[in-house]
């Protein structure tokens, strides 16, 4: 196990096995944690053995996946319960709101409990995003267009997210919905006064501040409060998330492979000098996803530049950023998944969720 003072790096792993490059890769002393992708999941036992090994190799590592429901969720067989997207619970909330709080608890815990199960520490759930009906990329992941509804429903699900013994991470700060364009594959830029998006659209970071363990900021410019995509911008992170709204929590830079994830002042930066930038912002740590497949070239990049920066002094080690950091891994134990099955509250939430 390493002692590194900070270990802010997420990388993935390239299928259902570790290789000896993954082994070499999660070793890194910089590396703090793994994003599971469909690709990674062939069943439970599988997943379970895997997941065991990355352990052996780094105990203290968060092993993560993009798991909300609907249409991004990882594992979907041998077993798993197919989740209702959000925009479900948002619509249930327009007829039955007190049910619609309770679907949202009930799949929290079914979706957490069932990851714990298989040794995922962590998801990056839930969404926060406003539905404006514009943006492609959000769509059915957001809850609703009312930011009330949306805390409302979100804090229902991290409530179900604790009860098995998982944090939540909220996205993407401070609101990804406005956009039409998917930061996937280009730069979105929403030209609204901060003002108009504290009122809107951050609304849910704001009065979730003190619920969520962990916020991830979107590859968006917004250029009346800061050139920089949000996720870089020291304003928006430092002054407005942590300042005036008050986030204690851990921040997570969103995938730097994404199109806009490296843009910044004009520029395309490289890998290392993308995630230092993220860093350098006031994330806690900076996710580089899907590069593995292949020759992991750019995992490699990012690895090496990172040793290099922390001799020359590019970069510093944070111990505060590695506290919020060991604060997402889970507390307790995970039931086994037979022991899961047998429990009264999973069996109430799943007969909840099929009643949708």
């Amino acid at each position: 196990m390493t002692n590194s003072l900070h270990a802010p790096l997420i990388v993935d792993v390239a299928g259902t096995a570790l290789t000896a490059a993954d082994r070499r890769r999660l070793a890194h002393p910089q590396v703090g944690g793994v994003i599971h992708f469909a690709r990674n999941w062939q069943d439970r036992a599988q997943m379970c053995a895997m997941n065991a090994e990355i352990k052996a190799i780094r105990p203290d590592i968060l092993i993560s996946v993009d798991h909300e429901g609907g249409r991004v969720q990882r594992f979907r067989t041998d077993g798993f319960t197919r989740l209702p997207s959000m925009r479900q619970l948002g619509t249930l909330w327009m007829h039955d709101p007190m049910r619609a709080v309770a679907a949202a608890t009930a799949a929290g815990h079914v979706l957490a409990s069932e990851l714990r199960a298989c040794g995922v520490d962590f998801t990056f759930a839930p969404v926060l995003d406003l539905d404006y009906g514009e943006s492609s990329v959000i769509g059915d992941r957001s809850f609703h267009r009312d930011p009330r509804v949306v805390a409302m429903l979100a804090q229902a699900l991290v409530h179900g997210l604790l009860q098995a013994g998982m944090a939540s991470c909220g996205k993407h700060f401070p609101g990804h919905g406005f956009v039409k364009v998917d930061s996937h594959v280009a730069i979105p830029i929403d030209r609204r006064s901060l003002k108009a998006i504290l009122v809107e659209d951050a609304r849910p970071f704001e009065w979730l501040a003190g619920t969520l363990a962990a916020v991830m900021p979107a590859h968006v410019i917004y250029p009346k409060v800061d050139a920089r995509p949000a996720g870089f911008s020291r304003k928006w992170l430092n002054e407005i998330l942590r300042g005036k709204l008050g986030f204690d929590g851990a921040i997570f830079s969103d995938d730097l492979s994404m199109e806009a994830g490296r843009y910044i002042d004009g520029q395309l930066l490289s890998y290392t000098d993308a995630a230092l930038a993220a860093l350098d912002a006031g994330c806690d740590m900076a996710l580089l996803c899907n590069q593995s497949v292949g020759d992991g070239a750019p995992l490699d990049e990012l690895l090496g530049g990172f040793s290099v920066a922390a001799q020359n002094g590019r970069w510093t080690p944070d111990a505060s950023s590695e506290v919020r950091r060991r604060s997402l891994l889970p507390a307790t134990s995970a039931l086994p998944w037979d022991a899961l099955l047998a429990t009264p509250r999973y069996q109430r939430a799943v007969a909840a969720l099929s009643r949708l």
